[in-house]
């Protein structure tokens, strides 16, 4: 017999037509469900659009936009450099500085941002003698600064997990290759280990910048006017409840954006693994 026809005879058969069970009907059912509810506050949007309300404040969504976007950059970054050492700490084997450092990562990854922001804006003023003898108070009794404060301290500690995370996923042969090439551990740590950690960590990373989006809108609560802080006072002067749908569509398009950024950064990063 020849090759061919072996290889006819062992292909495996085709597959069965696939039926429609009832798990294939109610998926089919739940994405037409969120099709028409999406059609729907789009022809909603459309309809009831108040030219007057858009005009008179839509520049303060903006400014609000601006806010949202400058508090949640900043944090993001003051938390990245703080997570360093926290993220050396909780790999540390000493036993002092683990200790801290999981204190840390303990206490603000298992209390909610809203008590910690809380906290700061609040509890820190019952100290005001105190902050004013030592400087601070200009600091801690602007909401602008308590607020960024608590959302670097918070997001710190996620970012010194993700970053311990990725930097423990490489494999140890990793080291002993580049310390066979006479590459110290700095060397060894920027120019082999950090941009291999950096395609695990992106995705965890991403995911850390959208919840922070969504969850400065706290901050509203202790008198910042970002994103949700504007609707607020947009819907306490019209009590258009248009006014929230359109937060809630800006906030969308951020997340959207940032997720196809990351989609695209982690494309470029990994177009050598894709053959």
């Amino acid at each position: 017999m020849s090759a061919a026809g072996t290889a006819l005879d062992e292909a495996p058969p085709p597959l069965p037509p696939r039926g429609w069970s009832g798990q294939r009907i109610a998926g089919h059912i739940l994405v037409a469900l969120w099709i028409l509810l999406a059609v729907g506050l789009v022809w909603f949007l459309v309809t009831s659009w108040n030219l007057p309300l858009v005009e008179k404040y839509g520049p303060g969504y903006l400014y609000g936009l601006g806010v949202t976007v400058g508090l949640v950059a900043v944090s993001i970054v003051i938390g990245a450099i703080l997570s360093i050492p926290v993220a050396l700490g909780r790999m540390s084997k000493n036993p002092v500085f683990s200790g801290l450092a999981y204190a840390y990562v303990y206490f603000f990854r298992g209390t909610p941002l809203l008590a910690q922001t809380f906290l700061v804006y609040y509890g820190l003023g019952a100290f005001r003698p105190e902050l004013q003898s030592v400087g601070l108070w200009w600091f801690f009794r602007e909401a602008w600064y308590c607020a960024i404060f608590a959302f670097s301290l918070n997001t710190a500690a996620y970012q010194a997990e993700m970053l311990r995370g990725a930097i423990e996923s490489v494999p140890r042969g990793q080291w002993e290759g580049a310390a066979s090439l006479g590459l110290h551990r700095l060397q060894t740590m920027w120019k082999v280990i950090l941009p291999q950690a950096a395609v695990v960590a992106l995705r965890p990373y991403g995911n850390e910048v959208i919840l922070m989006v969504k969850g400065s809108a706290i901050v509203s609560i202790i008198t910042v006017y970002d994103l949700m802080g504007i609707t607020r006072f947009t819907y306490s002067r019209t009590f258009d409840f248009q006014s929230y749908l359109w937060a809630a569509v800006i906030y969308l398009m951020i997340v959207e954006t940032l997720r196809h950024g990351i989609e695209w950064i982690e494309r470029r990063l990994t177009r050598h693994l894709k053959r």
